[in-house]
């Protein structure tokens, strides 16, 4: 009797054991529903083969993201750049850890209008979503033409502030006359034939934008066994969406959208947003620099990227995997 007893007291042990062990891999990851966001979504396909799980949350925006991290719901998130600047202003205890896409903006007109410059959107209506990478392109662009742009009448342009699932419907009903949209929205409104395309925003300062990967501080530092596995996974889901497309297309499609995205529109729009991996403190920087200027996040002063931006994650899951 002593002999089961004690097999039942050590088989108790084991599981309890390792139900803990398997609640210590869960890694909490806030996403957004874009194309290029594809990559970061695929972690939770293949992280039980990286000794982890994921448990994703899909948020509208950027802003809710960090609003989730901050609220310690999240060890993990996905955002633009702005976001994570505007976060970390604010207090919120996150580095960005690596750069997942670059680019992912579009000026888009009215196909009626054959609109073809900056100069043409004087007198327009023009939506962009409040707070967002694309406010910050959108302004800053404008700024180098010598164009004002406010949401109140009396500026060269009238912005309209919409989320980013509204910007396409109220091009196609010509409630604006443009819009400065992500992917794969913008391309869509390309392809259907109601928009076209003005420009990429990316002859600013800060080129094209880098979205960004950003951890608590806690996660980083106090679960660090986890974060390395994490970072490890994110490498090996992005190399995977980069060396072959029909996977990247695929799950996309069929995962993310769940069929409603087009082969045409995940093309075009990689195309402008390809998946990467890296970021540099200096882009941080000079984005939070630009925001200061446009006031986009209304920033009394930007915060110092050397102090926030810890690639040493990232640096050695791409060297354990010949990663360049």
């Amino acid at each position: 009797m002593k002999k089961q007893a004690m097999i039942k007291t050590v088989a108790l042990a084991a599981m309890l054991w390792t139900a803990q062990a398997q609640a210590q891999d869960v890694v909490r990851l806030g996403n957004l529903k874009f194309a290029h966001y594809g990559a970061v979504s695929y972690i939770k396909e293949i992280a039980p083969k990286c000794g982890i799980k994921v448990d994703e949350h899909v948020f509208a925006k950027g802003l809710d993201v960090m609003q989730a991290i901050i609220a310690g719901e999240l060890d993990v998130g996905t955002t633009a750049s702005e976001a994570a600047i505007s976060g970390r202003a604010s207090g919120a205890p996150i580095y960005v850890v690596a750069g997942f896409a670059k680019g992912g903006a579009r000026l888009v007109g009215r196909a009626d209008l054959h609109m073809k410059s900056l100069k043409d959107l004087k007198g327009k209506k023009v939506g962009v979503t409040r707070g967002g990478i694309q406010e910050v392109l959108l302004l800053a662009e404008l700024q180098q033409v010598g164009m004002t742009a406010s949401d109140q009448p009396g500026k060269d342009v009238q912005l309209v502030y919409l989320a980013y699932a509204d910007l396409n419907q109220a091009l196609l009903s010509k409630n604006i006359d443009a819009m400065m949209q992500s992917e794969p929205q913008s391309s869509q409104a390309i392809n259907k034939g109601y928009g076209s395309e003005l420009l990429k925003p990316y002859d600013t300062p800060i080129g094209a934008p880098v979205r960004t990967m950003v951890m608590t501080e806690k996660f980083y530092k106090e679960k660090r066994p986890l974060a390395e596995k994490f970072m490890r996974c994110f490498v090996e889901a992005t190399k995977t969406f980069i060396d072959n497309q029909a996977v990247a297309e695929k799950y996309v499609r069929d995962v993310v959208f769940k069929g409603q995205l087009s082969k045409q529109d995940f093309d075009d729009a990689i195309g402008n947003s390809p998946y990467s991996y890296d970021i540099t403190p200096e882009h941080i920087q000079t984005t939070a620099d630009i925001m200061v200027k446009t006031g986009v996040g209304r920033l009394a002063k930007a915060p110092v990227a050397r102090d926030w931006v810890k690639t040493d994650l990232l640096d050695a899951a791409k060297k354990s995997l010949n990663v360049k």
